[in-house]
């Protein structure tokens, strides 16, 4: 499969940020008034100028506590839900680039339904904007068509978010992996087969994030299959009555 990919190496992250704000200026996105919650992690979501966010969680057992960093972002899905959602409402409001497979909202997603959108994908992220377009990580497609690394790669101190050729990537994370497993026995890569934003993790994905994994349900719920059947008739009737 060729196109590009994301590797997120957990194991490597110190909670700098350094990714999340440089996300946030690429992409000139206002900041977001949020208040002290108990934790460092900031703001507490995803929002309509928040397409990266560094999530913190503390898992006490016993006397030991373990601090657990997750740089999340949109998985890029190589068949995305979500598309299938907003393409089922508006021609042209989400395209998926074909030599990068990154899945892209453009300004027309404000005509599709936020809330099915939201709700198909299996990993919670998009979001939308007050005027009602509906956002996400573009996998910084507009640096990476230049033949730049999307800025969230290039700011990371630690080395551990890196970006390339799919092939590339998944040999990259074969090889951190079987480096990690000597130490953490449960070492993983999580939904290789499945996404262009890959994750290691050390420990039990879910004490990373409740949606680090796909949630149980995928998403494709009976209208997104029906789309995947017709739709390609529908938008040939479409084209044909504006003609």
């Amino acid at each position: 499969m060729s196109g590009k990919s994301f590797l997120i190496d957990t194991s490597a992250c110190m909670a700098c940020r350094s990714c999340q704000v440089a996300c946030k200026a690429w992409n000139r996105n206002d900041g977001t008034v949020t208040r002290n919650r108990g934790s460092h992690q900031n703001p507490p979501d995803f929002d309509g100028n928040t397409f990266k966010l560094v999530r913190f969680r503390e898992v006490r057992a016993g006397n030991k506590v373990s601090r657990y960093f997750f740089s999340d972002q949109c998985r890029h899905c190589i068949d995305a839900p979500c598309k299938d959602v907003i393409d089922s409402a508006v021609t042209g409001g989400a395209i998926q680039d074909k030599a990068t497979g990154a899945i892209v909202y453009t300004e027309k997603s404000k005509g599709a339904p936020f809330k099915d959108v939201r709700s198909e994908c299996p990993y919670d992220i998009p979001r939308q904007r007050e005027d009602g377009t509906i956002v996400k990580c573009t996998m910084c497609i507009d640096r990476v068509s230049n033949g730049l690394q999307p800025a969230c790669v290039k700011a990371c101190p630690m080395g551990g978010l890196h970006f390339g050729d799919r092939e590339e990537i998944l040999a990259r994370a074969e090889k951190r992996l079987a480096t990690l497993k000597a130490k953490y026995p449960k070492a993983q890569l999580l939904n290789v087969e499945t996404v262009r934003t890959i994750y290691l993790v050390v420990g039990d994905p879910k004490e990373y994030h409740k949606f680090a994994v796909a949630s149980a349900n995928p998403g494709v719920t009976r209208k997104v299959a029906l789309r995947r059947m017709f739709g390609p008739a529908i938008d040939a009737l479409r084209t044909v009555a504006r003609g």
